[in-house]
């Protein structure tokens, strides 16, 4: 009896991406906080920095679905490679040029390239890990975001130091070191995708349209899901630091608090493997949705700085199962071959709510107080737990699974049938009907 296939030897693939993914991620997160502050140097306002962090992210919202059918009927690797040079460019030109419109122009080069490495890496993880595998690779896979989420702005804030003309020049060598930690990537990026997966996907006929993607069940609980959850970690990353100035705590204890946040996600990626073995997924999925809308919503009390570390810890440990498992949830819900599509579709909303939940958290902190925004995301995340009881779409495997049973049950049922329409052959005919090897 044949074993489950493995897509290559070993899973040294899926670590070389981890580590490209890290010096990624590690670059953007300490290039768009530099980016805000050459901005202030260079004279800009609060609006015209909202801007410049909004071209990020709205840039690659126009391409996002165009290159998940690109990657659908061809190689996830080029997107590698490519997306590292962006990053890479992005962040120097940042951090050379002297006006406001090309930094945002420049910053938008910047998210279209994290956006290409994103969706090729996420695309092979999917393409090359068996069904049992899929949550455990895509776990371990955003290991890599979260290890570049806490370690590139505390190496902003390492470089990025003085007023007016020091603050330019310190901002400017922060956002060209930035490039340069992007381009180790590169060293990673041999012999990521396997020959074998490439040939084996399967073909479509033609494009799936994004409506019958988006009408597969499980895919926009899946997105719903990811949006609330990055949604969550944007919005305490850029207003824990008001919450600490309203409650006297010092800008120091706040960024441990948020590296506490980041190291205990990391710990939960960790451990993936035996919480899904002890809970199942939707259980797991589910309970981490509704305690992290409890302890987001917590926020908002006025406990002391230990229980405020202690919450935001256990917070981070729920944050980090969502973005893994909604990757899961997406690709086993995804038409086949529109898989790629479904997870630029996911990242599209991801950026979606990158640019309106804290437009919205602005508006309700202005209007109602710091700690409404908390409150509005813990209903968010208990929303997601509830699409999480939902369920998901069917998996590839399962579909391939019940089309074998029912091709089977009709076989057998078609021999029967010809055994008693030939009454009268011979016996060495009515074994070769009962063989296996007979075929018809």
């Amino acid at each position: 009896m044949a074993g489950r296939p493995r897509p290559g030897p070993g899973r040294g693939w899926l670590l070389r991406l981890v580590i490209a993914f890290a010096f990624a991620q590690g670059a953007v997160s300490m290039a768009r906080p530099a980016v805000s502050y050459r901005a202030l140097a260079l004279g800009a306002d609060e609006t015209a920095v909202g801007v410049i962090a909004g071209v990020y992210a709205l840039l690659p919202l126009f391409v996002a679905v165009p290159l998940g059918r690109r990657t659908d009927h061809g190689r996830c690797a080029p997107l590698l490679p490519l997306g590292v040079l962006l990053i890479s460019g992005g962040c120097a030109l940042s951090g050379l040029v002297s006006s406001l419109p090309a930094m945002a122009a420049w910053s938008g080069v910047m998210g279209l390239g994290h956006l290409c490495f994103v969706i090729g890496a996420q695309s092979i993880v999917a393409r090359q890990s068996a069904p049992h595998e899929q949550d455990r690779n895509f776990g371990h896979f955003t290991i890599g975001a979260s290890l570049g989420q806490l370690i590139g702005p505390i190496a902003a804030g390492a470089l990025i130091s003085g007023q007016g003309g020091a603050l330019g020049r310190t901002s400017a060598l922060a956002l060209l070191v930035s490039a340069g930690v992007c381009a180790v990537a590169l060293t990673s990026l041999w012999r990521i995708e396997h020959r074998r997966t490439t040939g084996t996907r399967p073909r479509a006929d033609g494009k799936v349209p994004v409506r019958t993607i988006l009408g597969a069940r499980g895919v926009p609980a899946g997105i719903l899901i990811s949006m609330a959850v990055l949604s969550a970690t944007d919005i305490l990353t850029a207003y824990l630091p008001v919450v600490g100035e309203h409650r006297s705590i010092a800008p120091a204890t706040v960024g441990l608090l948020l590296s506490l946040r980041a190291a205990a996600t990391i710990a939960c990626r960790l451990v993936m493997t035996p919480l899904l073995r002890l809970l199942g997924r939707r259980a797991l999925l589910t309970t981490s949705c509704l305690l992290a809308g409890l302890l987001c919503a917590g926020v908002a009390l006025p406990v002391s700085v230990p229980v405020l570390a202690v919450m935001l810890a256990v917070l981070g440990f729920c944050l980090g199962v969502g973005q893994p498992l909604s990757m899961t949830t997406v690709v086993r819900a995804a038409p086949d071959g529109a898989r790629s599509t479904a997870l630029a579709l996911r990242l599209t909303g991801n950026r979606l709510g990158q640019v309106a939940a804290p437009a919205a958290a602005g508006l309700i902190a202005g209007a109602v107080g710091v700690a409404a925004p908390f409150v509005l995301l813990g209903v968010g995340l208990v929303g997601a737990a509830g699409l999480g009881l939902r369920g998901e779409g069917r998996t590839g495997s399962a579909s391939a699974g019940a089309g074998t049973e029912q091709a089977s049950a009709d076989e057998a049922v078609s021999d029967r049938s010809n055994r008693r329409s030939a009454p009268g052959g011979c016996p060495r005919d009515r074994r070769a009907a009962r063989s296996p090897r007979s075929g018809g």
